[in-house]
């Protein structure tokens, strides 16, 4: 893909979605296969697999997706459209931020947002500043092979998770 400008997908939400997960903007691979956390290197299937104790990697990806749903987890991402060489995060230039304060407003179950990675967190933050009944928020590690904490250190931060879906 090149450096001309790269969108997100739609959010995949419900009336029941309780967990948020934003990330930054799809990479490459992503876009390619027009799926969310679609490069095979990603932890994030593997990461959400362990939290709910399903085979989420072993699942195709509408099953995924529904597998999700169910547990009350929606994905999203805080980045609706910037021009980025390649994946990484730190090229992401002029972006338009996605509108994070209606989406949360129209999520009635909402009790928690999620930001996969630094990136995803300090635009996201920034957007949501303003609302009034603000979710919990988790800065978690991200789910990308270019952050190279050992995924043991990543699963640790992500089990956080469980607490709001109990």
């Amino acid at each position: 893909m090149s450096d001309s400008a790269k969108s997100c997908f739609p959010p995949v939400v419900n009336a029941q979605t309780r967990l948020l997960i934003l990330g930054s903007l799809p990479g490459d691979a992503s876009l390619r296969a027009a799926q969310y956390y679609a490069h095979p290197r990603n932890q994030f299937w593997r990461l959400l697999g362990e939290l709910l104790d399903d085979d989420l990697p072993g699942l195709d990806y509408p099953s995924r997706l529904a597998a999700l749903q169910q547990h009350g987890i929606g994905l999203w991402d805080v980045v609706a459209q910037a021009r980025r060489p390649g994946s990484l995060d730190a090229a992401i230039r002029d972006l338009s931020p996605n509108d994070l304060p209606a989406l949360c407003a129209s999520l009635p179950a909402l009790r928690a947002i999620a930001f996969n990675g630094g990136t995803a967190a300090s635009i996201g933050r920034k957007q949501l500043a303003g609302m009034v009944s603000q979710p919990l928020l988790f800065d978690l590690p991200s789910s990308s092979p270019a952050y190279t904490l050992s995924y043991p250190a990543k699963l640790s931060r992500w089990l956080a998770l469980r607490a709001v879906l109990a």
